[in-house]
């Protein structure tokens, strides 16, 4: 991201101490409330069924949650603050890294899915392996964007350039990690459906309803980051970082239709350890019925 024009005045901005112009653009603070609200209902559900359920793998995702609430919370008290450095730095850190949180949790909720249908053969990859794998690819995703968030308002030229180019990594981290793990899904998704075509004609409405939620919210954290590496690709002057518009539609709103998508189908039913059988048991897939 270019850094010239960082020392522009900006209509409704003030500047930093140090003269430099964090944001495009005065906050809308009725936008950063909305979603401050939305994010804090889905938040204080997902933290109840986790409660109720002993869902503990999830706990990640409900921090992601209480990140994206606190996010918006922080922007919508930066609208008269635009001159302060730690309301920005809170908010764009925040609201950046949150989605890896969903991630990881995403990436958990397939493994231990296919540990409780028992189809680990169907799989390319082992259901343990695949929480080491994609978390692992997760926590450096995070660290990486994570990094380079906190070099952002680095009043430096050079510095500020790699700091952008460090989050444009991080995502770059995510999106791979995100295309193969789709990959993954559809190709166990297939596999199992024609292992239990061929045994029985029962149908697991549970499990079929988790793949899908999985899908669902796999394509929304997909989009959005793809968004962000071209918000960061335009640059400090580029239309999205010039227009509030776009942070809303393309990653508060998707991020929010995540929360709720999760909450929807919450995956209490694929609680169990990772390990066990290597096919599939008929027996323990009529636990799923619902």
């Amino acid at each position: 991201m270019s850094t010239e024009g960082l020392m522009t005045p900006v209509p409704g901005v003030e500047p930093t101490k140090g003269g430099l112009y964090l944001w495009r653009y005065s906050p809308n603070v009725g936008a950063a409330a909305l979603f401050l609200v939305l994010f804090m209902t889905t938040f204080l559900y997902t933290t109840w069924r986790i409660w109720k359920t002993r869902t503990l793998f999830c706990i990640a995702f409900a921090v992601g949650g209480f990140m994206e609430m606190v996010g918006y919370g922080v922007r919508a008290g930066a609208h008269s603050k635009t001159g302060k450095l730690m309301p920005f730095v809170v908010q764009n850190m925040f609201i950046l890294v949150a989605p890896v949180l969903f991630a990881a949790t995403i990436y958990m909720t397939l493994g231990r899915l296919i540990t409780t249908v028992r189809g680990s053969l169907h799989s390319l990859v082992r259901p343990s392996r695949i929480t080491l794998t994609f978390v692992l690819g997760d926590v450096l995703s995070f660290v990486v964007q994570g990094a380079g968030a906190g070099m952002s308002v680095v009043q430096n030229q050079n510095l500020a350039k790699w700091s952008e180019r460090i989050v444009v990594i991080g995502l770059l981290i995510q999106v791979i990690m995100f295309a193969l793990f789709c990959v993954l899904a559809v190709v166990f998704h297939r596999r199992m459906k024609q292992a239990l075509a061929s045994r029985t004609n029962v149908y697991l409405p549970s499990w079929e309803g988790t793949m899908i939620m999985l899908y669902v919210v796999s394509l929304l954290i997909m989009v959005r980051s793809i968004f962000r590496v071209a918000e960061y690709c335009q640059g400090y002057l580029g239309y999205t970082l010039s227009h509030e518009w776009t942070l809303y539609v393309f990653d508060a709103l998707l991020m929010f239709a995540v929360t709720v998508v999760f909450a929807w189908k919450f995956p209490e039913d694929v609680a169990g350890q990772l390990g066990g059988s290597e096919d599939v048991h008929m027996d323990s897939q009529q636990s799923m019925l619902k």
